[in-house]
Formats: structure tokens, sequence, C-alpha cells
């Protein structure tokens, strides 16, 4: 009796096995169906949308199809919007720090002019000579002043000439150049 209601079990095993497959086939291939369908509907809206295929569509359809494609561009021109603002207030933002800069710039070159002249004053007043009207002064467009002293390429000349020639004597190295 044991062996009968073993292979009993075993039938029924088999049997449902072989249901679960065949009902397993059969979903698979209604799914598979259902995405054949699915790409088939993508296929047509995007050519639509691509302004192909346009022949079997009624009054209606194109007009929804014609809202959708408005809607799309609105959402498009409100992105690219927003991502140029973004990048003006980026710019406007650099902008502002590069000002920034060229004002400190501007002071930094306005006291180095003021330097260069107090210096060019001791440099003639050691010298013995004052020449206050050689010199003449002219303004940059950025508002600061650059004094120009018609001795002053000669004076450096002669330091220059001076301080090559202590050189040569400190390090007894032939002069080059």
């Amino acid at each position: 009796m044991k062996a009968v209601i073993d292979r009993y079990g075993k039938a029924k095993e088999e049997q449902l096995s072989v249901n679960n497959a065949t009902s397993e086939l059969m979903f698979w291939q209604r799914e598979a169906a259902s995405l054949r369908q699915q790409l088939h509907n993508l296929q047509e809206s995007h050519k639509q949308l691509m302004g192909e295929e346009l022949s079997g569509l009624g009054a209606r359809d194109l007009q929804s199809l014609e809202n959708r494609l408005e809607m799309s561009l609105r959402n498009v021109r409100m992105r690219k919007d927003h991502l140029l603002k973004s990048e003006i207030e980026e710019l406007h933002r650099k902008g502002s720090v590069i000002h920034q800069e060229n004002l400190e710039l501007c002071r930094r070159v306005n006291i180095m002019s003021q330097q260069k002249m107090e210096l060019q004053r001791k440099l003639q007043a050691s010298e013995g000579g004052v020449v206050a009207d050689a010199n003449t002064s002219f303004t940059t467009p950025y508002s600061f002043n650059i004094a120009q002293d018609a001795d002053l390429t000669s004076n450096l000349e002669r330091r220059h000439l001076h301080q090559k020639v202590v050189e040569h004597r400190e390090t007894g190295a032939p002069e080059l150049g």
C-alpha cells in the first residue's frame, strides 16, 4: 500500500511540474507579447513626436500631439532659462571678484608709484641736484599717476654700471655679456 501511495505522490508531482512549466511558459509568452506591443507603441509615438507618420492621425490626435510638443518645449525652455540664469549669476560673481582684485592692484600700483617718486626724490637729493621741473607725469586709464624723470634712465644706467664694477671687484669673476 505504501508503494502505491508513493507512486501516486510522484505522479502528482510530475503532473504539477508539467502544469507549472506550461503555465510559466504561457506567462512569459504573454509578457513578451505585451513588451512587443509597448515597444511598437513607443516607436510610433517617437515617430509622431519627430513629425513622421502623421498621415493616420485625425484632427483630435494632431491637436493632442501639438499640445504634448508645446508642453515639452516649454519644459525645455524653462530648464534652459534656469541654466542660463545660473551661469549669468556665476559670471557676475566672478566679475565682482575680478573687479575687487583690479581695485587692489590699482591701489598697489599707486603705492608703488608713490614709493618710486619718493625714491627718485631721495636719489636726486643724495646726488645734490633737485630736478623738480624735469619730472613729467601722465595719467593712465586706471587713474593712477606714473612719474617719468628725464634723467632717471641715465641715473639708473650709472648705478647699474657701478654695481657691476663693484661685483666684479668683489668676486674677481670675468664680466660676461
